[in-house]
């Protein structure tokens, strides 16, 4: 990981509705993380299946977001999306575990932002007494390490990709 420059400001602030331009960008880059994938963010979000992570009235009740911004500027974005056995994501587990969503601009990841985000929003879901979140990631995937270090285990594995939990941790067991 880069070491973030000593002049840097980072925050993580809270998503809000008004941020859903960035959101997308970012849903386009955990969904294209790959180098080398140059197409457009609408074309990338508009399959139905990558789409419904950012449902156009998101925040939902129930769902929240955090944002990295350095100096002012928004570099990475991690929310959750609820879903239903009837409309499930790639990463879906239980009505009542939100699946995530991360995306880093490129150029800034590996300097910490992703780690920033998790914590942030973990945070958010231990305060809300989520039993859950999930995610669905490709196994080569450089975030696996993180999501593992994050507390994040794999549950299962479809169309190729590891579908992992992180449960919240039981008051003073310091489990995941």
């Amino acid at each position: 990981m880069t070491d973030v420059p000593p002049e840097a400001t980072r925050q993580v602030r809270p998503a809000t509705g008004e941020d859903r331009p960035f959101l997308l960008a970012m849903l386009a880059e955990a969904a294209a993380w790959r180098t080398g994938v140059d197409r457009p963010v609408a074309e990338i979000v508009a399959p139905p299946d990558v789409g419904h992570y950012l449902p156009p009235n998101w925040p939902r009740d129930g769902e929240a977001g955090v944002i990295a911004t350095e100096n002012g500027t928004d570099l990475g974005a991690a929310w959750w999306t609820r879903f239903t056995i009837d409309d499930p994501g790639h990463g879906f587990v239980a009505d009542d575990v939100p699946e995530l969503g991360i995306g880093v601009v490129p150029g800034h990841r590996r300097r910490g932002l992703g780690r920033a985000l998790l914590d942030g929003l973990c945070r958010i879901a231990d305060r809300r007494d989520l039993p859950g979140l999930s995610l669905s990631v490709e196994p080569d995937n450089p975030a696996v390490g993180l999501y593992e270090d994050t507390g994040f285990v794999t549950v299962g594995d479809t169309g190729g990709a590891r579908t992992m939990v992180r449960r919240r941790p039981t008051p003073g067991g310091g489990g995941t």
